[in-house]
């Protein structure tokens, strides 16, 4: 035994639910296209930021191999985001020895990479490169160019503006 649907003038429960749903997509896509953020598009004041990285007990070679691609242009997830790293320096690295004395450890180095972004300008600076933040003391930043990476680095220095 069939059974009818319901029917409302021409048409079942089913077409009616299928129009609402067309409908509801229909808007919600107007709303996403017409809701653009002018800010976007807009110029928008842009500060400078320059930041120090700090990596810590790297193998000595890594030095002039990095140096070899200065400038380089920083990366995240495999993609440009603005910005580059501009400079690299080594300063000794120490360990201690088997009498407790700080020695300077021939085949490491540290290297400290100087970094400069842009952001926009707002009364709260947050500066992101990628999805990560750069703030003074931050332990897991991951510093990543065309040729260069290093993870577990430090940011010891943020500079905004010249």
């Amino acid at each position: 035994m069939e059974q009818k649907a319901k029917r409302v003038g021409k048409f079942n429960v089913v077409d009616i639910i299928a129009v609402v749903l067309i409908l509801a997509v229909v808007v919600f896509a107007g709303y996403k296209l017409l809701d653009r953020d002018d800010t976007v598009t807009a110029e928008r004041e842009m500060t400078k930021v320059t930041y120090t990285v700090r990596v810590e007990g790297v193998a000595a070679e890594l030095y002039d191999n990095c140096q070899a691609h200065m400038p380089s242009p920083l990366m995240a997830s495999g993609a440009l985001v603005g910005g580059e790293i501009v400079a690299v320096e080594q300063e000794p690295y120490y360990v201690l020895d088997a009498g407790g004395n700080w020695v300077e450890d021939p085949n490491h180095v540290t290297l400290l990479f100087t970094a400069e972004t842009e952001t926009p300008t707002a009364e709260v600076m947050t500066t992101k490169v990628g999805e990560q933040e750069v703030r003074i003391g931050k332990t897991d930043y991951i510093l990543k160019s065309e040729f260069i990476e290093f993870s577990n680095c430090t940011i010891v220095d943020v500079v905004w503006g010249e």
